[in-house]
This record gives C-alpha cells, structure tokens and sequence, in this order.
C-alpha cells in the first residue's frame, strides 16, 4: 500500500515535481529519527515509462493502474506551470488531461483522497472534485477558477485549503507548503516538523503578501486604474463610493466589475494596495510600524497588525526583520 501517488502530466512544472520527490525522500529519510513509518510513494503516469517535464528534465515513472480498487494513497497534482488562462486552456484540452481527470473521477467514488496545487488545482475542477468545497490555486489564476465553478468558495488569500478529501494549495511553489500539509496529515506533525527543519522550510498559511493588486486583474485595465489611484491617494485611500464617483458608476457596478476581474470586493482590492505598500515600507525603510500605519492610512499601528494578521497571517514584525537582517 502506497501513501502517495504522484501524478506526472508532460510538461509539469519540474521544480514543483522535484520538491514533491525530495520531501517524500527526506521523510522516508527521517521517519526511523520522528519514530513513525516511513511513508511509500510511487510517481506515475498515464503510460508509465520516463516523462519529460518543463526545461526538458525528465522523471521515470510507474503506469498508473486505472482501475485498482483498493487504493487508499493520496493521489498528489504538481503545479503544470501554467501561467495565463490562454495557456492553461490549450493544456487543459489535451488528451493526457480527459484520461487523469476520468481517474480522478473514480478515485474520489471509491473513497480516495486527492490533492493539487497552482494550476493543477484546474484538473481537480475538470474532474468536478470542487463544487461546493473551499479551495485554492495560484492568485492570479484564482478568479478564472471562481468563473469556471462557481459552487466552490475560492479563497486566494489561503496558501492551503483542505475541504474533506479535496486539498488544495497556491502557486508554484507552495508545493512545499501542500506536501508539508499532506506529511502532517498522513504521517503525523513530528515527522512534518523534522522535514520542515532539515530542509530548512516554514509552512506558510497565506499567500496574501505575494498578491499584486494589478497581476491579479489578469490585465483588467478599470482594475489596473482603480489599485493604481488608491496607491497615489495614500495614506488617505478613497471610499469605494468616491471611487465609484469617479470612475462614473454606480458603486454596485463597480463591484460587480472588481468581483469578476479579481474574486474580491472593491474594499478587498484597496486593503491589497493599502497591505502591498505597508510591506515594502517595512522590508524597504527604516520608519518604525507606527510611521507605516499612517504612511498607509491608519491611525495607530495596532489596526494594520490586525489587517496584516488577517489577510497575510503574519504581524508586521515577519517583514520588519528582513531590515534589521
């Protein structure tokens, strides 16, 4: 019996199917010191044999067994390194992408797990594995998801969202964050904790702190304009009914229009542009975190540590130290 079954696509994001297999490795490697199983793994493909990934590296695998009924492993999707819904559209109507999401489909009757990050998050949705789940996928994709499956609460913001046997996980390389996730669930935090101190990685809950307002508009230009005049605006940030104003619409037009370019509320999207400036004041300056809560609009410092805690999950502190390193 395997704990993980790793499904390699042609064309994976290699760096994302190497971090999966060196984690696996580093865990097998440690479980005798955490004292717990070490787990089993095995990498697969539709047809077995050696695959050729991103930058032309190449993996061998196994055949995937299409029809084992008594599969308990949790069947694991790196990122494809898709980076535009136009590229991500041509490789979702592959061939290759119908046969996984076909297995993945019968996996899930029979009672297995399943797990994905960046824009592999999209075969989970193709196999209809989303609907009526909370889930995640890299930001700037995460409004497309919403679009294609409107029954699933996409949460961009989350690094890692885990809804029953579904987990999903952001961008490229929170691959290290899901499988870290995936080792605690499995095989218990000990061992989890000993992969995350010997490879010198911290599971980080949000993915908020890397969002760029404007990336995540997918080119949106009223977007683009809107994150652009709250920046310039700062520390006094528009309300969104004066920013409704000047852009000539009615402020539920406006939202309609943000929500759809980007998954997030007009006054979502001026906390992003208000929590992306506050962060390069603290990693790029000197001022203390109560001169950037008002450089940023707030009175005191202790409303943007609640902000930073609740969108970034971190204090302000998490970025004030990369100065003083």
């Amino acid at each position: 019996m395997h704990d993980f079954t790793v499904l390699v696509l042609e064309g994976a994001y290699a760096s994302s199917v190497a971090l999966t297999h060196d984690m696996l490795a580093t865990s097998a490697a440690l479980a005798s010191r955490a004292r717990v199983p070490a787990p089993r793994w095995r990498f697969c493909s539709l047809e077995g044999g050696s695959v050729t990934l991103q930058g032309g590296m190449r993996i061998d695998t196994a055949r995937l067994p299409l029809r084992s009924r008594d599969d308990r492993s949790t069947w694991v999707l790196p990122g494809l390194g898709m980076d535009t819904p136009a590229l991500l559209a041509q490789r979702l109507a592959r061939d290759d992408v119908c046969r996984i999401t076909a297995a993945l489909q019968r996996h899930a009757r029979s009672g297995g797990a399943v797990a994905a990050s960046c824009s592999s998050v999209f075969l989970l949705q193709a196999a209809g594995l989303l609907d009526g789940r909370r889930a995640t996928t890299t930001w700037w994709l995460a409004p497309l998801l919403q679009q294609q499956e409107p029954g699933c609460k996409v949460d961009a913001d989350r690094m890692v969202c885990a809804d029953g046997p579904v987990t999903t996980a952001g961008a490229a390389f929170a691959q290290t964050d899901l499988m870290l996730h995936l080792l605690r669930q499995r095989c218990g935090a000990a061992l989890a904790d000993a992969v995350c101190r010997a490879l010198l990685i911290d599971g980080r809950q949000a993915q908020a702190p890397f969002i760029v307002p404007e990336l995540l508009a997918s080119g949106d230009n009223l977007v683009a304009r809107l994150a652009a005049r709250v920046d310039k605006a700062l520390p006094q940030a528009p309300s969104v009914a004066m920013l409704a104003d000047e852009f000539c619409m009615s402020e539920r037009s406006l939202s309609r229009h943000v929500h759809r370019a980007t998954g997030k509320s007009t006054q979502a999207l001026v906390q992003s542009v208000r929590l992306r400036r506050a962060r390069a004041l603290l990693e790029g300056s000197r001022m203390t975190v109560d001169q950037v809560a008002e450089a940023v609009g707030y009175q005191d410092a202790t409303a943007l540590r609640r902000l930073m805690k609740k969108i970034a999950g971190a204090n302000p502190s998490r970025y004030r130290s990369v100065v003083a390193a």
